[in-house]
């Protein structure tokens, strides 16, 4: 109905305007509302009497069509709360629906990574003949280099970039900046890039402040990003998402000795239980040292040990 999508319009214009919302998150409720709205329009549900059988009823048919998760219920289920307290404050109805669902608990989730040998190998790959290959290889060895999430690639600006020092600012979730630390693989492929590559794609649409660009020499999107990486992972043989590369980073540094806090920082992490997650992937390591360092009971045997019976005077 027209009426929903302009109060939906209205609902993301607040989000923006009043409560400040970043527009990647703006896009997350518009989608997750949109797809409610058109389930409720579909089966002839008024908003203003969609009750929480009807919501149980709408996440029931996600599950069905979509393999939705428990962490996207979640994220669903806090938007039309949201969504809902707004249509309250319009004068449309009176209770919220929304709160009356449960939100599901969130498994725990053990982030895919690799090996430096296996990034490698899905690295090269990449075809750097031409300038959207040589992009590629810059791009993913920066968020491999720096544990850059896809969002944060994608804003990254040249004039970001601080060769001298090997640091790039980086604006994280919530608006936040931050410097990244790169690496010498990655300064080799992004003096590369910068050098043959981005003029070229640059002026197919203007030299703008992007570090990153498509064909037409706009900002690259996200899409565009996971798209490429997914061919890629296929070439190597494994169904990995580019993300796959900033927990590599993660547990490389964990695996190399670095404490917590420290990955905290580089990643951007506003709490530390964020990062604790990668703890639960460095089991290997942690067994390699348990046994080089812990004693092998086998050799102390509390069994063939035989205990002498104590002496009178002992007692």
């Amino acid at each position: 109905m027209k009426e929903n999508n302009l109060l939906l319009e209205k609902y993301c214009v607040q989000l923006a305007a009043v409560d400040r919302r970043l527009p990647l998150t703006v896009s997350t409720y518009r989608r997750e509302i949109a797809f409610f709205l058109d389930y409720i329009n579909e089966n002839g549900i008024a908003l203003a009497k969609a009750d929480v059988q009807d919501l149980t009823s709408y996440f029931g048919y996600r599950k069905k069509t979509g393999n939705i998760g428990s962490r996207t219920t979640a994220k669903a289920i806090s938007c039309l709360r949201s969504f809902f307290y707004y249509v309250m404050k319009e004068g449309i109805r009176v209770d919220n629906p929304a709160v009356l669902l449960e939100t599901p608990k969130k498994k725990l989730y053990v982030p895919q990574s690799f090996d430096r040998e296996i990034v490698d190998a899905l690295l090269a790959k990449i075809n750097c003949e031409g300038p959207l290959g040589l992009r590629d290889r810059a791009l993913f060895e920066l968020i491999y280099s720096s544990g850059l999430r896809i969002s944060e690639a994608v804003g990254v600006n040249v004039r970001d970039i601080d060769f001298n020092e090997k640091l790039i600012k980086i604006k994280g979730k919530g608006g936040k900046e931050r410097f990244v630390i790169f690496g010498r693989e990655a300064e080799v492929w992004l003096k590369e890039y910068l050098e043959k590559s981005r003029p070229v794609l640059a002026d197919g649409g203007g030299r703008g402040p992007a570090l990153f660009v498509n064909r037409y020499g706009k900002r690259i999107s996200r899409k565009g990003i996971w798209k490429n990486y997914r061919n890629y992972a296929a070439e190597a043989g494994t169904s990995s998402r580019v993300h796959a590369l900033r927990h590599s980073f993660a547990t490389g540094l964990l695996k190399g000795g670095a404490d917590l806090r420290t990955v905290q920082v580089l990643l951007g992490h506003s709490d530390l239980a964020t990062t604790q997650i990668y703890t639960h992937v460095n089991t290997d390591l942690l067994a390699e040292n348990h046994k080089k360092y812990f004693p092998d009971l086998k050799k102390h045997d509390l069994k063939s040990r035989r205990l002498s019976k104590p002496h009178l005077e002992d007692k």
